[in-house]
């Protein structure tokens, strides 16, 4: 046989293989988009059946709410018309008495000048008839008879006019007392009737309203699992123009690349261009050029910036990976991954990163900002340099050390189950995160808020059962625990959020923040309850007292401030040296506060008297935890120091360097 024509026949081969392997790959990939459209359908569908739903629940909850008020209004009403009736009734008769006195004696006035009337006319015609006579004595008669018959006319007249008056007067007392009692009687008709339909509505609704709220969570249950489906059909579909090279993910690829190189000249603070790059739909919205990226077009403005160099200014430009990747997407039609949403932001929507390792031994101390007890009093917990330090209260060595922590801890509290414990942490300007591990072995259980700045404050309910984080993004966030899932998100302060604290009884947060406020809110609803604002300065911390109807918080203006809920009052204030960075209230009213005059002090919040002073640190206060159990203070400073305190004596135990490697306390790094 001819090589030529082996030649061939193996040429064909490979390209009928090849051939074979598109058309396999075009048909898989028609079948994965024709399930994922069937998906998408039922997902639609389902998530507008639960939207019905859900707007026909909140109609038919408003409607049964207003039938409610209605009833409860006209209750109330007819409770009040009836029992004012009486008494108006009785006002009624009063001044029915002489107004049918009146009546009568005017009637019989009346009369009488009538009979008068009459005795005038006869005595007339007498006296015409007597005239007639021309009989001088019964002519005088007849004129002396006529003038005492309208004599009295005029006195029968004159008593009529008293009787008038005398009606009159007693007229408008009658009115206006059956007036009332009529208005009264219409009132009470109006309320029964209000009554009745109310009552209607109320058993027409309250069975719609049963049902629906059994009906809804199922449709939400329909619609999510519908949505999951639907992401998952569609993943599948990406995966294989992934394998096909026809696809490149936004938030796994490029928007690691965009907020890497380019979001800390691009955000809502700093939009050069008036380009906002925080989200894909900012990214796609353009600035004020017009559109920064056109799908399908890699002569787009964006990809032109970062070719020629022009983007990121006064910085090293993409490599030649990063602008390919980038043509690639907008060359692709620049889409967006299923199941992201277009308003998220970079940092919630690119892979999770591990943060940098801490130093086996320190350089130098770090200032120790955070620090709690465990709930048992055998642990301390201590924030580093990207990483939680666990110590042995009793021998002030380290248990544990924890990482994938960011720079600088701010906050630590235990789970009430000694088993948790949870951080808010945040390299300033980059990232903010709220993590839960397990204190046995560190292991990372939850990952729960990552931000563009630093997480300030956690704190967890007192049964444990729910968690709020809040920073410098001015938000606070409550997640369950059981589920890690957010529950509720509150956008309320002009600033940063430094920090959040539970009432005792769960049902209410209270906030401090930087916009000189402490706020308090329904935990439930995210509802603002209370707003105190005579601090003059940033609010830094904060804390509710056993009563849950009294907040105390504390800042840069150097003053604890105890306030009323209720009326949003101030009850009393401690004047302190520094700026008062950080409280810990006990279940007594006991309050420990950390303060920049390098002093803690234990108070009694109810009186405001001071119990306990807490000095000889040689910095500033940072932070500062009590374990009532067994009387002990711990303290952790600017210069890196932990103190731990007799709460009794005021004298210290125990001293050492939070940072390890360092035997003696140095000067901390900022």
């Amino acid at each position: 046989m001819p090589m030529s024509f082996l030649r061939a026949f193996s040429l064909l081969a490979v390209l009928f293989g090849v051939t074979s392997v598109g058309l396999a790959d075009d048909a898989a990939l028609t079948q994965l988009k024709t399930e994922s459209d069937a998906a998408k359908t039922q997902s639609t569908a389902a998530a507008a059946a639960h939207q019905e739903g859900a707007g026909k629940l909140r109609m038919l909850e408003q409607q049964l709410l207003k039938a409610k008020r209605e009833l409860d209004l006209a209750n109330k009403r007819l409770k009040e018309q009836q029992d004012a009736l009486p008494k108006q009734q009785e006002a009624l008769t009063k001044a029915t008495e002489p107004k049918t006195a009146a009546d009568k004696a005017l009637e019989e006035a009346t009369k009488g000048a009538a009979e008068a009337n009459k005795g005038v006319e006869e005595a007339a015609k007498r006296a015409e008839e007597a005239a007639k006579t021309n009989d001088a004595k019964q002519i005088e008669e007849a004129k002396k008879a006529q003038d005492e018959s309208k004599k009295t006319l005029e006195q029968k007249n004159k008593v009529v006019e008293e009787k008038k008056k005398a009606l009159e007067g007693v007229t408008k007392p009658f009115a206006d007392a059956d007036a009332v009692v009529k208005k009264t009687n219409e009132t009470i008709a109006a309320a029964q009737q209000t009554i009745t339909t109310s009552n209607e509505a109320i058993a027409k609704l309250d069975p719609e309203v049963t049902a629906l709220k059994g009906q809804v969570p199922q449709l939400e249950a329909a619609s999510t699992t519908a949505r999951q489906a639907y992401i998952a059909k569609q993943k599948g579909v990406e995966q294989h123009l992934k394998g096909m090279g026809q696809w490149v993910s936004f938030s796994q690829e490029v928007a690691p690349v965009f907020y890497q190189r380019c979001l800390a000249c691009h955000n809502a603070r700093m939009a050069k261009g008036r380009f906002n790059m925080e989200n894909y739909a900012a990214i796609m919205k353009g600035g004020e050029s017009g559109a920064a990226i056109e799908p399908g077009k890699t002569d787009s403005n964006l990809c032109q910036q970062i070719a020629d160099g022009t983007m990121p200014q006064d910085a090293d430009p993409l490599t030649a990976e990063q602008i390919a990747l980038v043509n690639k997407w907008v060359q692709l039609g620049a889409q967006l991954d299923v199941g992201v949403e277009p308003t998220a932001a970079l940092i919630r929507v690119i892979p999770k990163f591990t943060q940098p390792a801490a130093p086996e031994a320190y350089p130098v101390p770090v200032s120790v900002a955070a620090v709690a007890i465990s709930p048992d009093g055998k642990l301390l917990a201590t924030g580093g340099y990207h990483e939680l330090l666990l110590w042995d209260m009793e021998q002030g060595t380290i248990v544990r050390r924890i990482g994938n922590v960011a720079e600088r801890v701010h906050h630590i509290v235990f789970h009430p189950d000694n088993q948790r414990i949870v951080i808010a942490a945040g390299t300033p300007g980059q990232v903010g995160e709220a993590k839960v591990f397990q204190i046995a072995d560190g292991k990372l259980l939850a990952d729960l808020v990552t931000t563009e700045d630093s997480v300030f404050g956690v704190a967890l309910s007192p049964d444990g059962n729910r968690l709020a984080t809040c920073g410098a993004d001015r938000t606070v966030h409550i997640f369950d625990v059981a589920t890690w899932k957010e529950e509720v998100l509150i956008e309320d302060h002009a600033d940063w959020v430094m920090d959040v604290a539970w009432s005792p009884d769960g049902k209410r947060i209270a906030t401090a923040s930087r916009d000189k406020t402490s706020k308090v809110f329904d935990s439930k609803t995210g509802d603002g309850v209370a707003t105190f604002s005579a601090h003059s300065d940033a609010v830094y911390t904060v804390g509710f007292l056993a009563d849950n109807e009294h907040v105390i918080s504390g800042g840069s203006d150097k003053q604890l401030r105890v306030w009323k809920i209720a009326d949003s009052k101030q009850a009393r204030n401690m004047g302190l040296g520094g700026e008062v960075l950080r409280l810990r209230i006990l279940p007594d009213n006991r309050v420990v506060c950390a303060s920049a005059d390098k002093t803690a002090r234990l108070y009694n919040a109810a009186d405001g008297k001071q119990l306990k002073n807490f000095q000889g640190s040689k910095d500033w206060l940072y932070t500062v935890d009590f374990h009532p159990a067994t009387n002990k203070v711990v303290t952790g400073s600017f210069d890196g120091e932990i103190r731990l305190w007799n709460a009794e004596s005021e004298k210290v135990e125990k001293s050492w360097t939070g940072s390890p490697g360092i035997a003696a306390p140095q000067t901390a790094a900022k």
